[in-house]
């Protein structure tokens, strides 16, 4: 009995052996997942919904500092305007922080880029916080401004650290932890902003206050995390810590497999060093993927999820429920996001992400059609508001099933690691870009067509969709050197050749060696 169990054991550890992508996942590589996203992409969804609820009594604090100071209630058009101002520099500090998380990300790292920017989120709720205090709205103001920062900084260097720390065989539900906090947090800014919370006039500045929270858990836990091992071996030389950094992140010992594909991928790239923006949008090798987060980026932020917000109340009061109730009944939006998220998360690794991004857009440009109708006739059919909104439900459910959430994990996965930060630079250019774009033309756009605007999305849908589905490969279980090559026909570059690939897999440090390559990365 004994023999034959030492018999299956060795069987199983054989078959482990072979499928060395297959291991468990590891609590180390859980808690840097949750606790990096924590501080960073849970902040910046918590920010997309915080605002809402406190509005009007942020407006009146506006109102009543200018009377103490000028003797006058503010006038209307520079009442919109500190308004309006106060809710777009957050995408201004957005793209301010894409625009130096590449040089930031290139002396800290990944994760010491995390830990730093969480001095933004902590610097920008105690401005928020103490601004009605200290009689300033212009820290409110500037505070926003910062939280912008963090979150640019964040989106950028959150989806790269949970890219590079992952095996290949569940980097895409890993990477997932960005969308599915993020769609925490905005369900957190809608609870916490109940009026049997912290909604109320006395309680507003508390709302602003929690932002330091998730940032100071992050700072109480991801230090004693290891660095991306990619980071350390490729950039930083430092093999010692690339090989403890694998051991804790995967559970185990040996770890020479994972160490020698990084090393050959390190062989494979023409430059160690990485590359700046502008090497980056001239080299040849990388133009189809750059042109893919481009687009993918854009469509993230112009698929008209944003504008969502705008019909939502309206739409529940023509359903005939009291106004009390909304707050309540629009919860069931950031529970509709999570839950989507979720369930991407989980599935990604077995449909993909190509079928993923193409079925969201394809599936919000169907709902947003028949939004569109829905809108034409609720006021001559009474139960057409609920129909409306149950649209409303399935456009942000189709969102968060790919389009939320996998272009992050996309544009890590499209480059090798000399060109990652200035993909995500750009990316995040684009991505706030677009973001400041749908807030400034929509309202023109409303205005002009009315319930016809959402067609406008319906077109970024349908041809983000067409896009993908004739550029995208799939991405999933693939080393970053297999996705390079995917891409290496449509940018009309020369594949490797047999003879080439063997040397790559087979060297370690210029020194033939006769294992098998099996990583996990």
């Amino acid at each position: 009995m004994d023999t034959q169990t030492d018999v299956q054991d060795e069987n199983n550890k054989s078959s482990s052996d072979k499928n060395p992508g297959k291991q468990s996942v590891t609590l180390c590589l859980l808690n840097a997942a949750l606790f990096s996203a924590l501080g960073s992409s849970f902040l910046y969804g918590y920010n997309l919904s915080v605002v809402n609820a406190p509005a009007v009594y942020i407006k009146a604090f506006y109102n009543e500092t200018w009377m103490e100071r000028y003797g006058e209630p503010v006038p209307a058009q520079t009442a919109t305007l500190l308004w309006s101002f106060t809710v777009s520099i957050f995408a201004i500090g957005g793209l301010l922080g894409a625009l130096c998380v590449s040089a930031v990300i290139r002396v800290l790292g990944r994760k010491g880029t995390l830990l730093l920017n969480n001095s933004f989120a902590i610097i920008a709720a105690l401005l928020l916080s103490l601004g009605e205090m200290s009689r300033s709205f212009e820290m409110l103001i500037i505070g926003r401004l910062i939280m912008g920062v963090d979150s640019g900084i964040a989106l950028s260097a959150l989806p790269m650290y949970l890219g590079e720390i992952s095996p290949r065989h569940i980097r895409g539900s890993i990477g997932q932890f960005n969308s599915i906090l993020i769609c925490l947090g905005v369900f957190a800014g809608q609870v916490l902003g109940l009026p049997e919370l912290l909604g109320q006039e006395s309680r507003w500045n508390f709302l602003f206050a929690f932002l330091a929270v998730p940032a100071v858990l992050q700072l109480c836990v991801l230090p004693f995390l290891p660095e991306s091992p990619r980071f350390l071996l490729i950039e930083r030389r430092d093999e010692a810590a690339a090989e403890k950094a694998f051991q804790r992140f995967l559970g185990k010992e040996d770890v020479s497999e994972e160490l020698e594909e990084v090393h050959a991928e390190a062989r494979a790239q023409d430059n160690l060093n990485t590359v700046s923006v502008l090497q980056l949008l001239r080299n040849p090798a990388v133009r189809w993927q750059l042109i893919t987060i481009c687009i993918t980026m854009a469509c993230y932020q112009l698929c008209g999820l944003n504008a969502i917000w705008y019909y939502t109340n309206g739409i529940l009061q023509k359903a005939g429920f009291d106004e009390n109730l909304l707050p309540y009944i629009t919860l069931s939006t950031g529970a509709i996001e999570t839950v989507a998220a979720i369930v991407s998360g989980l599935v990604i690794e077995k449909i993909g992400r190509r079928p993923l991004l193409i079925f969201g857009f394809s599936a919000m440009a169907i709902f947003f059609s028949l939004l569109t109708v829905f809108l034409n006739f609720q006021d001559v059919v009474s139960w057409m508001p609920y129909l409306s909104y149950a649209c409303i439900l399935a456009v942000i459910a189709s969102f968060c099933s790919g389009p939320g959430g996998i272009p992050f994990v996309l544009t890590g996965e499209l480059f090798e690691q000399s060109f990652r930060p200035a993909a995500f630079m750009v990316a995040g250019i684009v991505n706030w870009l677009s973001n400041f774009a749908v807030g400034l033309l929509f309202p023109f756009i409303q205005e002009s067509l009315q319930s016809f605007a959402f067609l406008v999305f319906v077109a970024v849908c349908v041809l983000g969709a067409v896009y993908l589905y004739i550029v995208l490969p799939e991405t999933k279980n693939k080393t970053f050197m297999d996705i390079s090559q995917s891409f290496a026909r449509i940018n009309k570059m020369p594949l490797p050749s047999a003879g080439q690939e063997m040397e790559l897999v087979l060297s370690v440090n210029g020194k033939a060696c006769d294992i098998k390559m099996e990583s996990s990365f």
